[in-house]
Order: structure tokens, then sequence, then C-alpha cells
């Protein structure tokens, strides 16, 4: 059976409209009539990222590039600056002083501070090399007596990153003059990042030692390392607990309470101990061979030929090792001329205008006050903020949200609530949405919240995930304990993430000092590697914080629906500060089936008074005051061996079962496009050089098969030539399964023929499905790469797409 399908794509003749930097627009319309061009994008060697980030090259001298890191690193803890500091691909420093650091002259040091993002700019972490230290360092009270005056140490060291880059360590104090009692001052080939939460390190090579801890033992809370190959030791010291994903690392030492590994190669043993058997012997130690899904965060690059790029790295099921260890990234180069650039003084209109024009998003740094969401509604749009770019609601409204669609990837954003309550924050996918796709989930990458803290702050929900597949990647959830409005009736909040979906991925999640549930977990199949919470430190009395009959929320609540999840390495820890006995039942509160599992769960009493009676539902036992012993429980596996599977739900005495025979029916095999509007506009070309590209995506396509047997079915596409005589070759794609069913997979990717072949002038497959397959529904979807001759005239072009069905 054959149908054909004409889709207008016609393409409003690209009006290649030159600009002064050298840059096209291009529109693809229906059926021929024209519409608006869009503004020309950003000039790939120039591009204007806005007065807060700084652009370092090879020639700088390291004394110019420190006085610059020292500039930057200034700012206080709520400060409103915002700063990204980038190294292009080369050298920097010298490596003469790595043995002896005191001895080192002519290195790049400089301590990393709040709000400071600092990376390269290369395609690979060893593109860029320091010979130095990028560092960060705890605070304590008295330099020359540092052991007796550690607090705070590291506990507020957050709001900070660094990526993609190669270190080789030559650290030490950045005034050598400073009074210390360690009279050398520097270990050999060791770097210090002593961190709590906000503050990842992600795709750096460290060529040497990593201590997450400051020299005289101060406090740390607990941080995020991926993508990340530290050749040496890892010194996790003080860290309370850690994250480690998808690594390689030569050794790991030490470990407090719970210290996750997932996909790290050289990673130690499992080792977890079993309290309520006796058993305090072993380490604190998590660990997964693999990474059950996995997506490094998108990232700036920067070469001689093209310019700026955003690299976008497709997810990993079943991760393990920094893919970039053997040469290459698997993922997919955009443009920036496919980015608008905002800048904090952009309204939301302005950004929403770019998205729904079918730009992706780079956020400069600086804090945007938002009178409305910014709203992602395309498929596959990345949005990425640079130098921990702030979002702040001013009229009670969302920061953030995702439409019903896939792929959308949001990174290095910090949302602060507004004195204005808001329902929510950040939202991914309406509610009940429909669209998702397991191999491209929408992901959220070094996503913070802050309720109070910066300022007066209050809302319901800071995140609600209603899309199925998400992936949340290092998410630090927190109601402020300190700072502005910080207090019980002012900054107030129930939830720091309610997820909604099913078959949610959460790595590295750190949610803090809500007054309800800190996470509320209703969707199935959910999974968790990594979870860090302190309750909320300042419930006035046990009546003011009451679930019900139950004392207190559960920090982690799995819904009473839910039949299969999976959590591994979760700390929950109390330290109420008011003075007044109050308790906690459960750290942990989920249904007691088989299928719904945790594995390696601790609670423990830091301070104050009170504690906590169980570490997950009944079991596990209370923590309170006292030795190691009465203050930490852990809980090695729960449920327990032969906890019942879920039943199935077959009715009770006030129900009835209803049973129906359904005979096989001969079904239809049927396709449409899920738009009234066919038509198809394509971004801005960017000129890169011999050619001019421009960019977009097809309208979904939807393909129904209920027939019997499930046969064989493929849909594909075929442009002619454009009008104006613009050869149809010109035009590739790259197709996706945006819904999975009916057996769909998506077609092979064709390339423009400007680079090799004939491009979609020659029928390609959008999507297939082999016989055989299940009875359901598809859509396809698929981004469209327009590659022309950098001489192409002037002029609006346009083509039509015909789709044609084979079964």
């Amino acid at each position: 059976m054959t149908r054909h399908r004409r889709l207008p794509v016609s393409r409003a003749r690209p009006s290649w409209r030159t600009t002064t930097a050298g840059l096209a627009a291009i529109v693809l319309s229906a059926a021929g009539s024209a519409l608006l061009a869009l503004p020309a994008g950003a000039d790939p060697g120039d591009p204007d990222f806005g007065p807060n980030v700084t652009i370092l090259d090879p020639s700088m001298s390291a004394d110019a590039i420190n006085a610059i890191l020292a500039a930057a690193s200034g700012e206080s803890e709520f400060s409103t600056a915002r700063k990204a500091i980038f190294f292009k691909p080369g050298t920097y420093g010298s490596a003469a002083g790595a043995a002896n650091p005191a001895t080192a002259t002519g290195i790049v040091l400089g301590k990393v501070g709040y709000y400071e993002t600092v990376a390269g700019l290369g395609a690979l972490p060893g593109d860029v090399l320091i010979n130095g230290a990028l560092h960060v360092e705890p605070v304590h009270g008295a330099e020359t007596d540092p052991w007796n005056h550690q607090s705070p140490g590291s506990l507020t060291q957050f709001w900070r990153s660094m990526s993609n880059l190669a270190i080789n360590p030559i650290q030490r104090p950045t005034d050598p003059n400073a009074p210390s009692i360690d009279p050398a001052r520097a270990d050999p080939h060791q770097l210090r990042w002593a961190v709590s939460q906000a503050a990842p390190m992600r795709r750096v090579d460290i060529q040497g030692n990593l201590t997450l801890m400051g020299r005289y033992g101060e406090y740390a809370s607990g941080g995020f390392l991926a993508d990340s190959r530290v050749s040496g030791t890892i010194v996790s010291g003080s860290q309370q607990q850690w994250y480690t994903r998808d690594s390689t690392i030569g050794t790991w030492n030490g470990g407090v309470w719970n210290m996750v590994f997932s996909g790290v190669q050289g990673a130690p043993a499992q080792d977890f101990p079993d309290s309520p058997s006796g058993d305090t012997a072993h380490s604190k130690f998590t660990t997964l061979n693999a990474t059950p899904m996995s997506r490094e965060a998108p990232f700036l690059t920067w070469n001689e030929t093209n310019g700026y790029a955003v690299f976008v790295p497709n997810a990993r099921p079943n991760a393990s090792g920094a893919p970039w260890q053997s040469g290459t990234d698997s993922g997919t180069s955009l443009p920036i001329a496919s980015f608008y650039l905002a800048k904090p003084s952009d309204s939301a209109a302005t950004i929403n205008a770019q998205l729904q024009a079918g730009k992706n998003l780079i956020l400069t740094p600086g804090v945007y006050s938002l009178d409305q969401a910014i709203d992602v509604t395309r498929a596959g749009t990345v949005v990425l903020g640079l130098g921990m770019t702030t979002l702040s609601p001013s009229a009670g409204n969302a920061a953030i949200t995702v439409g019903d669609v896939t792929g959308v990837k949001l990174a290095g954003i910090t949302v602060d609530a507004g004195a204005v309550k808001s329902a929510v924050l950040v939202r991914v996918g309406p509610a009940n949405a429909t669209h998702s796709d397991a191999a491209d989930p929408t992901t959220l990458s070094d996503v913070f919240i802050r309720v109070g803290g910066p300022q007066a702050g209050s809302i319901d929900t800071a995140i609600e995930v209603n899309s199925d597949n998400v992936l949340l990647d290092d998410i630090w959830s927190w109601r402020a304990d300190h700072g502005a409005g910080a207090a019980w009736g002012t900054n107030t909040a129930k939830h720091g993430l309610v997820v909604n979906g099913d078959n949610v991925t959460a790595t590295g999640l750190f949610v803090e000092h809500y007054q309800q549930h800190q996470v509320i977990w209703n969707g199935n199949g959910g999974t968790t590697v990594f979870y860090q919470s302190e309750t909320p430190y300042d419930p006035p009395s046990q009546d003011a914080w009451m679930d019900g009959t139950k004392k207190g929320y559960a920090s982690y609540k799995v819904g009473a629906g839910v039949t299969s999840h999976q959590a591994y390495g979760l700390g929950i820890y109390s330290f109420f500060n008011q003075g007044v006995d109050v308790r906690l039942d459960s750290a942990i509160e989920a249904p007691k089936w088989s299928t719904v599992q945790f594995h390696d769960s601790v609670a423990r009493f830091l301070n104050g008074s009170g504690g906590i009676n169980n570490v997950i539902n009944d079991a596990g036992g209370p923590v309170a005051q006292g030795n190691d012993a009465a203050a930490t429980k852990y809980l090695r596996s729960y449920p327990p061996a032969g906890t019942a599977d879920p039943p199935p739900s077959t009715g009770g005495d006030d129900q009835q079962t209803i049973t129906a025979t359904i005979l096989e029916a001969p079904g239809e095999f049927s396709w449409t496009i899920d738009a009234t509007d066919h038509s198809v506009t394509l971004s801005n070309a960017a000129n890169m050089g011999s050619f001019l590209q421009s960019t977009g995506q097809l309208k979904p396509v939807t393909v129904t098969d209920t027939r019997a047997g499930g046969p064989a079915w493929s849909l594909s596409g075929q442009v002619g030539d454009f009008t104006g005589g613009l050869s149809g070759k010109y035009l590739g794609w790259t197709p996706s399964v945006v819904v999975a069913g009916a057996g769909a997979v998506a077609g092979g990717a064709v390339a423009s023929g400007f680079d090799s072949g004939n491009g979609l002038a020659d029928a390609s497959v959008l999507g297939s499905a082999i016989d055989g397959h299940g009875k359901g529904t598809a859509t396809l979807g698929g981004g469209l790469d327009l590659r022309v001759p950098a001489e192409t005239a002037a002029g609006t072009y346009t083509t039509t797409l015909t789709l044609t069905a084979l079964s």
C-alpha cells in the first residue's frame, strides 16, 4: 500500500538578507506564502555575550590572567554580580614548578568565587591546559589557629563551577604573605576544590590529585563531579556526602556518611553499613557500575575555523566513564547563530518571541526580572545559562516552563523566588503531558532553586515534572536557612521537587529545608542516584510541623499509587534549631512493595534538638543526640526480602470486576501531520564561511497502525528544487521518534548535499517499523539542515516536501 501526501514545506524563499556581519536570514513557508524573516543571528566569530563574559587566550600573560581571576573572585555570598570566564584552546602558565609549588613562577592561579564560572572553549577538556590552579578554599574564623576555628568552612561555598579544561595542579596560597601555621602552604600535584552544593565540576582532566576539603578539616556538605578524569587520588575528607558520575579516577580516600559513585572507573567497591544489625564497620560507599541514564550539560566551544558554537552531548543509557576520553564526543554542535543571546535587560516577552521564532537561547550572565515565564515550546530547544545567570519572577509567575515537547535541554540556571508568591518556579510539561522520548530525555543540568537568601521569596513548589522520561542532573533546590527572608513565616515553601511523570531519572539530587515533603514522587519507573536532604531547621513546634497524625513530613515521599521505583544512596539529616523537641517519624516514606526499592539510606542527627524516628517507614531506628551510634542509622536495603509484589487490581467488596473479550479487528494504517498549518520556518542562516546554514524542525507526523500482525511500514520524504533555481539537494534532515509506538524507528540522518550526496532530493526514510511490530501510535519529527553556497543570491525560495507511506 503506497500513499502520498504533500507537505507545503514551501519556503518562503530564503530572503537572504545580507547584513553587515555577513549573515543572512531564511524563511520556510507553506504553499508559497512568504513569511517574515527572523532577525539575523549572532556573528560566530564575535558574538555579543555582554559585559559579564571574559574571554582569555594563550597570548595573555599569567599575571594578566591572574589579575582578571582575582577581580572576579571577590563577590559576597548574595551578590547580584554574575561572571563567566572562558579560556580559548591552548596552554596557560608554566609547568616548571609542578614538583615544588613554592618555587613555581608564571603559573595561572586564581580562586573561583561566588557567581563565577570558569570553562574551557575546546571541543575536549585537554584542548585547554592550565598549569596552576583554579581552586576553592574554605573559610575559617582565625587564619593563625584554623584547627580550632573551622566553621563555616565550605558549608556555604556555593554557586560557582569549573568545566571543560585540564589542570596540571600547581597550587599555593594566592597571597604568599598570608599568615598560616603551615610553612609550606602547598602540596605538590594537588588541586583543592572545597565546595558544597551548586558548585559542579564537569568535564575536567585533573592531572594529579584532587582534595575536596580544606587543609584543616573544615566542614563541607557535599558536591558533584561528573564526566571527568582525575589521574591521582581524590581526598573527600570532611565532605559529609559526595556524588561522582561517569568518570575515571585513580583512587578515592575518605567517606563520612554518603559517598555515591555511578559509572566511575576506579571507584571504591560497594561497601555500606547496616546499623540495625549492629554492623558499623563498613565504609559508606554506594557504587553502581553504570549510571542508568545520563547526559552531560551543553557547553560553549570555539575554534579558529567556525568560531563559537554550543555542543549538545547525547544522552547515554547505562553509561560508564567520561565519553571524551576516547577522543570524541557523541552529540551535536549547534552554530551560535541558532541562539538568541539574551541580556538581563530583555523582557520575558522579548525572549519568548525569539524562542517562538525557532531560536535556542543563551542567557548571558546577570539577574533577569521576569513578569512572565520563559516558555519553551519547541522540541529540542537548548537553553544555556552562563555565569550562574539567575531568573527571578516578579509577578507570582513561574520562571521557566517547558511545553508538551521532547528533548529540551536546560542548563546552568539559578532561580530566585520573588516577593509575590509563585505556585511553581520551574515546570517541565503541562499536567497530563503526553510527549516524551526515552532516547532523548528533556534534561535539566545544574538547575538551582533558592527560596529566600538573596531576597525574600515564597512559593508552593520549586520544580514540577509532569513529562515522562525526564533527566534531572545536579539539582539543588534550597529553601534558605540564612540570608534575606529566611524565617518560618516568611520564605514559605511546601516542596522542592514534585515528580508526576513516569520514568524520570535524577542523578545528583539535593533538596533542603522545605516546610512539607522535600520531594514527592508520584510517577512510576522513577530512579534516583544520590539524594541529599536536610529537613527544615526552623519548625517552631511539633504542632506546626505535622503531616496529619504523623510527626513531620518525610523528606523523600513516594506516592501511594507508585508500584515501581529505585533509589540509591540517600542521606537525610536533622538539625532543628529552635530549641524545642521536634521529631520526624520517617525520613523516607514509600509504599511497601517488592518493586519499590531503596538501596543504602542513612539518617543522621546533625545538631540541635529532636531527631528522626526511622529511616524508611517504620524501619531503621531513631537518630538523636548522642554518640555516633545514636546519631546515625544506616539501612542497606528496603523493603525486606519476601515483601509482596503489588497485587493486581481485582476489586474489593464494594467493587465489580468487569471482563470483556476483544476480537481481533482488521485495523488500519494511517498517518497525519500534527498541525493545521503545515508551514515550516527555518532560522536565520549563519555565514559559516564557504556556505550559509539555516535550521528548523519538521511539523510532527503521527503514524497509527492497528492492523493485525503488524506488517512492516515506512514513511519517506523527498523535495524538489526550490523556486528560483536553488537545488533541493541542499536540504538535509535528522529524523527522530518524538513519541514511541507502532514499532517506529527513526530513519538515518541525511546530510545536506552541499557536503556530499543529493540530500533530500533523493527519497529518504523519516521512520519505519519491521514486520511483526506491536500496535500503537508514534509521532515522528526531524531537524532540518539547509546549507547553500555562500554566494547564493538574495531572494525567496520555495519548495515542497512530499511524504510517502509504504506498507
